[in-house]
C-alpha cells in the first residue's frame, strides 16, 4: 500500500494535495503499491515552485510552495508527481539519465530537459483531469489561470 505524508499548509491545500497525489498515481503508475511520498507544503526561498527529491526508487521528497494560489499549487504537485513517475519506472536516475541516456543540465535549458518537457507537458492535464474526476470543475479557483 503506498504511504502519503502531508505536512504544512493548510486543511484543503492538504486534503487537495492527498487527492492530486492519489489520482497521478492512479493515472501514472496504477499498478505500484510500494510508494512512499513525504509532501512538505511550505514557503520555498529558492526560485522553484516545487521539488522532488529522491535517493530510491520508493521513497520521495516532495517540496510544493504554499504561497501559490491553489490552481497553481495543485499543478505544481501532478508536475512533481510526473518527476516520482520517472524516477519509479527508472526513466530518470540520479546521475541525469533519462531512458539510458546521460544528459548534461548544465549544458541544457531547463525546457529542454526532457523530463521537464514531460512534467510540464502533462501538469495541467492532470489537473483538469483531477478537477473533472473530483468534482471542482466548477470552481472559481479551479478556472483562475
Amino acid at each position: 500500500m503506498n504511504i502519503i505524508t502531508i505536512t504544512g499548509g493548510t486543511k484543503s491545500q492538504r486534503d487537495k494535495t492527498e487527492s492530486m497525489i492519489q489520482f497521478c498515481i492512479e493515472m501514472l503508475m496504477p499498478r505500484m503499491r510500494t510508494l512512499d511520498i513525504n509532501v512538505k507544503i511550505k514557503a520555498i526561498s529558492e526560485n522553484a515552485m516545487g521539488n522532488c527529491l529522491s535517493d530510491t526508487t520508493r521513497i520521495f521528497d516532495l517540496e510544493i510552495d504554499s504561497t501559490l494560489r491553489l490552481r497553481r499549487l495543485l499543478e505544481t504537485v501532478a508536475h512533481e508527481m510526473v518527476h516520482v513517475k520517472q524516477y519509479a519506472r527508472k526513466e530518470l536516475d540520479h546521475s541525469t539519465k533519462w531512458q539510458g541516456k546521460t544528459v548534461n543540465p548544465t549544458k541544457v535549458s531547463y525546457w529542454d530537459l526532457p523530463w521537464e518537457i514531460e512534467a510540464n507537458g502533462r501538469e495541467i492535464g492532470l489537473f483538469v483531469r483531477w478537477a473533472q474526476a473530483s468534482g471542482y470543475r466548477n470552481a472559481a479557483w479551479a478556472n483562475n489561470v
